[in-house]
């Protein structure tokens, strides 16, 4: 690759206004540790609804691109980058794995210099960090293939890395996008029983009966905690999974959980400055609450590993993929994300 090369973006210029959909975008060589690919397709996640909105408070970086779930062939390489070649399939996502950790990127646009982290994906092409490229499975479609970038990491790495139940264990999601039913997917996988899902849309309390759920609670209609206490003999789950987006859904994960083991893990990002309120209590009577960095997932060793699960069948990752983009319905999807109507939204690019 020599030159620059011209790609469509779609940018951050405000926050709490849409992306502005650029064209003749220019991306200059890769650089040391850096990957140069072609996108095919990214995923939306509830980040950028913060990102976009403001939800994480003040942007420094602004303009910037965003996204970081995608999936791409490789054109070219810089120096040091040892991991893939050109000609390479390979996963993007944000946590780290093995490799070189380059230095953030800065593509032009006319007169202006666009940020950009280690890896984004709301663009026809990416320089990305070598260390956040993972190689594609054989096997494994491309669409399928933008959910092992964040989604299933995060969702199934909470299950397999962090709470690890056992056979029989009891559990419950709150919040059923893509981290929820993913997390919910590999709850079935682990032989949990009862799984109990917990959200306030019906085609979302649907797919998580499909996924694998034994019963499902609509919170806009009942109490949760409530309704899993009822389903549990009085006793709440072994485990919870909260990805909800909110501090009430954290809370109420946390509640529904039993005392003396009970574990909630939560992923879900609520707008800076909220806080969460718990009893001191049920900390001290053994129940425990945390936040998930990534599911604890290490990508060199996980990305395979949920791959080899969806293709025996126990990772349905193709149930997640009902909303589809284009790069010019960016905002389209961020907007149905928020709005809870979307499950895992894809872009086509």
């Amino acid at each position: 690759m020599g030159g620059t090369v011209e790609m469509k973006a779609a940018v951050l210029f405000r926050t709490g206004a849409p992306l502005r959909i650029l064209d003749a975008v220019e991306a200059p060589p890769p650089g040391r540790g850096q990957v140069f690919v072609a996108l095919s397709h990214a995923g939306v996640c509830h980040s950028q609804v913060m990102e976009v909105r403001g939800g994480r408070g003040p942007d420094p970086y602004l303009p910037h691109l965003l996204g970081h779930e995608g999936v791409g062939r490789v054109l070219a390489v810089g120096e040091g980058v040892t991991r893939v070649v050109p000609g390479d399939r390979v996963v993007l996502g944000w946590i780290k794995g093995q490799g070189l950790d380059a230095d953030p990127v800065r593509y032009r646009w006319r007169d202006l210099d666009l940020n950009a982290g280690a890896v984004t994906t709301f663009n026809t092409h990416a320089l990305v960090a070598e260390n956040r490229c993972q190689l594609l499975p054989d096997g494994v479609p491309d669409e399928i293939g933008v959910l092992l970038g964040c989604a299933a990491p995060t969702g199934a790495g909470i299950v397999t890395n962090e709470l690890k139940p056992a056979p029989g264990a009891s559990a419950a999601v709150f919040g059923l996008g893509g981290i929820g039913l993913t997390a919910l997917m590999a709850l079935a996988a682990a032989g949990c029983d009862p799984i109990i899902a917990v959200d306030i849309a019906p085609a979302k309390l649907q797919a998580a009966l499909d996924c694998g759920a034994t019963h499902v609670i609509d919170a806009s209609r009942e109490d949760p905690v409530a309704a899993i206490r009822s389903l549990t003999a009085g006793r709440g789950v072994d485990c919870a999974v909260e990805a909800a987006g909110r501090v009430q859904t954290i809370e109420q994960a946390f509640e529904s959980t039993r005392k003396f083991g009970g574990q909630c893990v939560f992923a879900s990002h609520p707008p800076a400055g909220q806080k969460v309120s718990v009893d001191p209590h049920d900390l001290i009577s053994g129940k425990g609450l945390k936040g998930t960095w990534g599911g604890g997932s290490v990508p060199d060793r996980d990305v395979p590993l949920f791959a080899r699960m969806y293709l025996d069948g126990k990772l349905p990752l193709e149930r997640l993929l009902r909303d589809r983009y284009e790069l010019d319905e960016i905002n389209q999807a961020i907007d149905s994300l928020a709005a809870g109507s979307a499950f895992r939204p894809l872009i086509r690019l």
